[in-house]
């Protein structure tokens, strides 16, 4: 029988024998020298297919600098097979980026506290590979839950979700959703903009939780540098790049139509960057588009277009 071990190495021969080298580390000689940011890849964000192993390696032969850890997949590696994998990542020049939040905190009660309990091992299995950075996002509207009422419940359901993470030294970032056609959806509104998530984080009353920003939202919410600038580095835990399409109004652009970023010019992705760049944000920058036409694209092709999509948006540091 073949090992764990071995598998693991076989799977990244295997993967560099057949890969294609596109690039190879050009992403990460885009924009300014000053910048701390990396440029992450989340395979799922860009509809490929891909597990641990194939991401990490898609990554480093297209020149992004991190990669977003699967907790499920590193969770089965003890101690050996992982310090196999920090080797080979550290002799790809990977990083892991911020993880997703595998619990459900928008369903019912026992859904949540289903969620709850499995995530002190998903969050242990991120800490022994090294991940400080959990993400999620937050619904904008609710169909029963008044404002107040979906507030007091995100609060006091987020502030546990905090205090385990915290327990394993991770800081836990929470996106807003800002375009109308998603706040106005339901009956009850509710946040999806940055003063309102800074409302809601003072609420959780934890230190570890601060933002996911993403580009899109910041536009869509009518927002600019200068609430970008309102935040610091330990406020901004990922961050996503995204571009609108052109020629519809902010108010009528929908939240599963998006474009690669610097795509169009639409969103003001360079002083979104520059920005980042000046509160010293030293986390991963990934894309997150939910493009059709990218996703009607091989896997190789969309990991190639979007290391492409994003050396031109880290151009504009320069």
């Amino acid at each position: 029988m073949i090992s764990r071990r071995q598998l693991l190495h076989g799977a990244l021969a295997a993967a560099a024998v057949s890969a294609c080298p596109i690039g190879r580390r050009a992403a990460a000689t885009e924009g300014r020298s000053d910048r701390k940011m990396t440029i992450d890849l989340v395979c799922g964000a860009i509809g490929v297919k891909a597990n641990q192993v194939e991401a990490i390696d898609l990554a480093h032969r297209h020149g992004f600098e991190s990669v977003a850890p699967d907790a499920g997949f590193l969770g089965t590696l003890d101690d050996g097979q992982l310090a196999d994998l920090a080797a080979e990542m550290k002799q790809k020049q990977v990083v892991f980026g911020a993880a997703g939040l595998p619990v459900d905190f928008r369903a019912d009660e026992t859904t949540f506290r289903m969620g709850l309990e499995a995530l002190p091992r998903a969050s242990a299995a991120l800490e022994r590979a090294g991940v400080t950075r959990v993400g999620t996002w937050l619904r904008p509207s609710h169909g029963e839950l008044t404002y107040l009422a979906n507030f007091k419940q995100h609060a006091q359901r987020l502030h546990e979700v905090a205090e385990v993470l915290a327990d394993h030294g991770q800081r836990f970032g929470l996106e807003y959703v800002g375009p109308k056609t998603s706040w106005s959806a339901s009956r009850h509104p509710f946040v999806h903009s940055m003063a309102e998530t800074k409302e809601l984080i003072a609420a959780i009353e934890m230190d570890n939780v601060g933002f996911v920003l993403d580009s899109w939202h910041w536009y869509a919410a009518g927002e600019g540098e200068a609430d970008l600038l309102t935040l610091t580095n330990h406020n901004v835990v990922a961050c996503d790049l995204n571009d609108a399409p052109a020629g519809i109004p902010v108010d009528e652009q929908i939240d599963s139509r998006r474009e690669l970023p610097a795509a169009t010019g639409v969103i003001d992705v360079a002083t979104f960057l520059r920005a980042l760049v000046k509160i010293g944000y030293d986390g991963p920058v990934r894309a997150e588009p939910f493009n059709a036409e990218l996703r009607a694209l091989s896997g190789e092709e969309a990991v190639a277009a979007t290391a492409t999509a994003m050396r031109r948006a880290f151009a504009t540091l320069d």
